[in-house]
Parts: structure tokens; C-alpha cells; sequence
């Protein structure tokens, strides 16, 4: 399998143009834009355009971006779009909801209905990226022989985030890939084994490379307020566990994932760190890793 890399800042719109530039030289893999509203953050689709258009190489992907709450068919037009334009370089992600509550109420679906909504979200979105006229005709959703009028020029994968059974029963039937979080390597070991076994019972078959997890690094510890944010959404986990507080850590939690059979990583910085001193560490620490 392909050992790889990405990079995901939280990148505030004016620190943009300098990291692409430098990711691009660096021959890094990807960089990856997460649904941040209300932060200095840019929109991930954005985000990605501005990238393609301005580099050659380097990949963009969400990490994860919210479906439900958003029409599937414009999120559709606009993946296709981007898939013409960079062909092989786009690698969507999609969530349940967004990590912040704040921003719960910016992504409404009926009442009760959020997990509904996303798997008929996911099957229009799955089915109007191949090209082909579609039709649909779903409790959420209804087409009538449409079609975006744009093929890419080779296939779209849609990767999902999730970290609950129900999640990775869901990438199972879905989704191409699954793009993970604030696991261990025993708990991503589990989830890549209930994936592919939802994926067989749903007569599918998940790529053995389309595992992986975002994980972030500190610059020698962890600061009190990430592990604060980290105990309330996992009490039950050391924070410790589930992010590295330096580099050496890193290296350990990633030996751990590979060996639970995980091979594309999303790595982001803990703290302050300047974007240009944690990008010398990144092409230092973990180009050597892919192969």
C-alpha cells in the first residue's frame, strides 16, 4: 500500500497563497481544508479551487466537509467541476455535522432525520458524479433525468469520516474510503475490519488503500485547551492516546496505524506552531515515510 501524507492547517485565507506555494515546491501529497465557519478558515471549496489553480501536483481534500444540510446535487456540479479541472487531485471527505455545535444550526435537516438525509445525500452525490442522466426518487431528494453535463475524466472517490458503528456501516455501504479521527490504533483496527465487512455484506469492496486518519502533533506537549476539547468528545480515552504531543509520539502512533492496516494520514499541527517551521518538520519527519 501507498504510505502518504497530507496537510491540514485550518488555513486563514491570507496564509494561503505562501502554503500552497511552499507545499507545491516541497513535493508534498495534499492539502486538506476543513469546514471551519465561524474561523479565519477559508471554505473548503474554495479552498480547493484556489489550489488547483494555482499548482500542479499537489492534491486538496476536505476533512472533513458537511453533507447533510447542503443540496447534493450543487455540492455534485461543484466536485465534478473540480475533478475536470484537476484531474486525480481532488479527494473529498464528508461529515455527519460540523465539529463545532455553534455550527450545528448553519446545516438544517428535518428534525431527527440527519442520518436519513446523508446516506439519500451520498447516493445522489455518488450517482451524478459518474456523468450519466440520472434519475431519483427518495424521501429527501427527487430527480428526473438530469445530468450535470460534465464527465470527469477518471472517477471521483468520496471518503467519509466517522469514528461510531453506525458510521462505518454507512462507508461501508457509501463511501470509497473512510477518513478517521481521535482513535487508537486498536480502535482504527476495529473500524477498518467493521468497514470492510459492511462493505461484503453490501456486495462491495473498499480499496485497501482507502484507510485513513487525521492526527494532529504538538511541538513538545499538549496544550491544555486541546486536551480539555479532547477529554470532552472521548472521557473515556487518555488524551495521550489520541494525539502526539512531539514528533517521536507521532512516529510511534503512526506505527501503530499502519500496522492496523491504515496508509493515507492527514497531519496537523497542535498550538502556534509558525506554518513554515512546522512545514520543514513535516518534509523532515514524514517524506521519508512514503513510498
Amino acid at each position: 500500500m501507498k504510505i502518504r501524507f497530507g496537510i491540514s492547517f485550518g488555513n486563514a485565507i491570507q496564509d494561503l497563497p505562501h502554503v500552497v506555494d511552499r507545499l507545491e515546491s516541497a513535493g508534498i501529497d495534499s492539502l486538506w481544508f476543513s469546514e471551519l465557519v465561524y474561523t479565519p478558515a477559508v471554505d473548503p471549496f474554495a479552498g480547493m479551487a484556489y489550489t488547483l489553480g494555482r499548482t500542479e501536483r499537489l492534491k486538496v481534500g476536505t476533512s472533513v466537509a458537511v453533507l447533510p444540510g447542503r443540496n447534493p446535487v450543487l455540492v455534485a456540479k461543484a466536485l465534478v467541476s473540480l475533478a475536470a479541472l484537476g484531474p486525480k487531485r481532488v479527494l473529498p471527505a464528508f461529515g455527519l455535522r460540523p465539529a463545532s455545535p455553534a455550527e450545528w444550526d448553519l446545516f438544517p435537516v428535518p428534525d431527527g432525520q440527519r442520518a436519513a438525509v446523508f446516506d439519500e445525500a451520498l447516493e445522489v452525490l455518488r450517482t451524478l458524479l459518474t456523468g450519466d442522466e440520472v434519475s431519483f426518487a427518495g424521501r429527501f431528494f427527487q430527480l428526473a433525468d438530469v445530468s450535470l453535463g460534465i464527465r470527469p475524466p477518471v472517477p471521483v472517490d468520496i471518503w467519509l469520516g466517522g469514528s461510531a458503528p453506525a458510521a462505518f456501516r454507512r462507508i461501508g455501504r457509501l463511501a470509497d474510503g473512510w477518513l478517521g479521527s481521535f482513535l487508537t490504533p486498536a480502535e482504527a483496527h476495529v473500524a477498518r475490519e467493521s468497514i470492510e465487512r459492511a462493505a461484503a455484506e453490501a456486495g462491495r469492496v473498499i480499496e485497501p488503500d482507502h484507510f485513513g486518519l487525521s492526527l494532529a502533533v504538538g511541538d513538545g506537549g499538549l496544550p491544555a485547551q486541546v486536551v480539555a476539547g479532547v477529554r470532552a468528545r472521548r472521557p473515556d480515552a487518555d488524551p495521550a492516546d489520541l494525539l502526539a504531543g512531539d514528533w517521536p509520539q507521532l512516529h510511534r502512533q503512526l506505527d501503530g496505524f499502519i500496522a492496523a492496516g491504515l496508509s493515507k494520514f492527514v497531519i496537523r499541527p497542535l498550538g502556534g506552531t509558525p506554518a513554515d517551521e512546522f512545514i520543514d518538520r513535516f518534509i523532515d519527519e514524514l517524506l521519508p515515510r512514503q513510498n
